[in-house]
C-alpha cells in the first residue's frame, strides 16, 4: 500500500502541512527536532512523493517536449547525430527534476498542439529547417519557452544552441589541403542561404580561399544525409569523380557509407581517396578505416540545451542569442597524402 503524507503526519505527531513544508525545503518554521523525526518516518516507511502532487504545487507539469520532425506516420527523422543529442538531453533533464516527452510533428502548425495537449513547460525543437523555426510566431506557442537546437533562425520566439559548423568544415578542408589534395568534393543535403549546411559550405571554402586557392574544381555533391545514399556514391565515384582525391562530408553517417560503398567497388581509402566527416559519432571511431572527423561537443549541446530552457522555465531572463559550441578536427586512418 502506498505510503501517502497523511500516514506520515500521524507518525510523526504533527499536520500534514508540517509534514509537506519538510519535503518542500520549507521548513524554517519547524524545529530541528521534527524536522529530523519526520525524515526519519520517511525514510523508514519509504515514502515516495507524487509527482504530480509536486507538479500542481509548483504549477508545472515538469514535462519537456522534445519535437522531431516526422518523416511519415510510421517514422520519425532523428539522424544518428540527433538519437546521441536525445539521449544526452533525457539524461540533463532527468537530473534536473523534469520529465522527457518525445513527440513527432508533421510540420511545424502542430507544435503549438502538442504544447498545449500535454501542458508541456518547454520545449526543444530538433532536426527542423530554419525557415520553419524562423516562421514560429506567438499564436502558434504561446507563453511556452521554446528552444531550438542547430538552428541559424532569427525567430523572436527562440533560443538556440549550435556548434561552430562554419569553424568545423573549415578546419576539415584545411587538414586535406595541407595534406596535398586539391580536388575535393563537398558531399551533403541541399542547402539554401541559411543553415548548418550552408555554414559548413561556406568553411568548406574559406579554408582554400586561406591557402590562395579556389573551389572551381571541388564538386558538390547534393544528397541527403543516409548511409544508403553515402555507399551509393562510394559505389560510382570512378565514374563521376575520377580526378578527385577526397571528399568532405557534412556528417559522419554520410561518410560512413561513402567509405563502404568506395570499398565495395575497390577503391582503397585512404589510399586512393581520403574521407572526411562531422560529428564524431561513436561508430566513427570503429569502423575501418577509422574516420577522420570533426568532433562536435554533443553532451555540452544537450547540457547547454536544457539548462538554457529552464533558465526560461524557470523564470529567467532570456540569453540574448544563440550559445555557440567550439568543434575540433580528430585525424584518425580514413585520410592521406594524395598517391602520386
Amino acid at each position: 500500500m502506498r505510503v501517502t503524507l497523511k500516514d506520515i503526519a500521524q507518525a510523526a505527531g504533527v499536520s500534514v502541512m508540517t509534514v509537506s513544508n519538510v519535503i518542500n525545503g520549507k521548513s524554517a518554521r519547524v524545529s530541528v527536532e521534527t524536522v529530523e523525526r519526520v525524515r526519519r518516518i520517511i525514510d523508514e516507511r519509504g515514502y515516495v512523493p507524487s509527482a504530480s502532487a509536486r507538479s500542481l504545487a509548483a504549477n508545472r507539469s515538469r514535462l519537456v517536449g522534445l519535437l522531431v520532425p516526422a518523416a511519415s506516420e510510421d517514422s520519425l527523422a532523428i539522424s544518428p547525430h540527433n538519437i546521441a543529442i536525445i539521449g544526452q538531453i533525457e539524461r540533463r533533464l532527468r537530473k534536473r527534476g523534469y520529465h522527457l516527452l518525445l513527440r513527432g510533428v508533421s510540420d511545424t502548425a502542430e507544435i503549438g498542439e502538442a504544447l498545449r495537449s500535454w501542458s508541456l513547460d518547454g520545449a526543444v525543437l530538433l532536426g527542423f529547417l530554419d525557415e520553419e523555426i524562423a516562421g514560429l510566431h506567438r499564436k502558434v506557442t504561446g507563453a511556452t519557452p521554446v528552444l531550438a537546437i542547430d538552428s541559424y533562425a532569427a525567430g523572436p520566439l527562440t533560443t538556440g544552441v549550435r556548434s561552430d559548423d562554419f569553424t568545423g568544415a573549415r578546419l576539415a578542408a584545411a587538414h586535406l589541403l595541407s595534406l596535398g589534395h586539391r580536388r575535393i568534393v563537398f558531399a551533403g543535403p541541399s542547402f539554401t542561404d541559411v543553415g548548418v549546411v550552408h555554414e559548413r559550405f561556406l568553411g568548406f571554402r574559406q579554408a582554400f580561399e586561406d591557402a590562395g586557392l579556389s573551389t572551381a574544381d571541388c564538386p558538390v555533391e547534393t544528397l541527403n544525409t543516409t548511409h544508403e545514399n553515402g555507399a551509393a556514391l562510394g559505389r560510382r565515384w570512378l565514374g563521376a569523380h575520377p580526378d578527385a582525391t577526397a571528399v568532405f562530408a557534412t556528417a559522419d553517417i554520410l561518410a560512413i557509407g561513402i567509405i563502404e560503398g568506395m570499398l565495395e567497388a575497390g577503391i582503397g581509402v585512404p589510399d586512393q581517396v581520403s574521407v572526411v566527416g562531422f560529428d564524431d559519432l561513436d561508430i566513427s571511431a570503429y569502423i575501418t578505416p577509422k574516420l577522420t572527423t570533426i568532433a562536435q561537443d554533443i553532451v555540452g549541446k544537450a547540457t547547454h540545451a536544457v539548462d538554457r530552457l529552464l533558465t526560461l522555465v524557470e523564470g529567467g531572463e532570456r540569453p540574448a542569442g544563440p550559445l555557440v559550441l567550439d568543434v575540433r578536427l580528430v585525424t584518425r586512418n580514413s585520410t592521406a597524402p594524395p598517391a602520386r
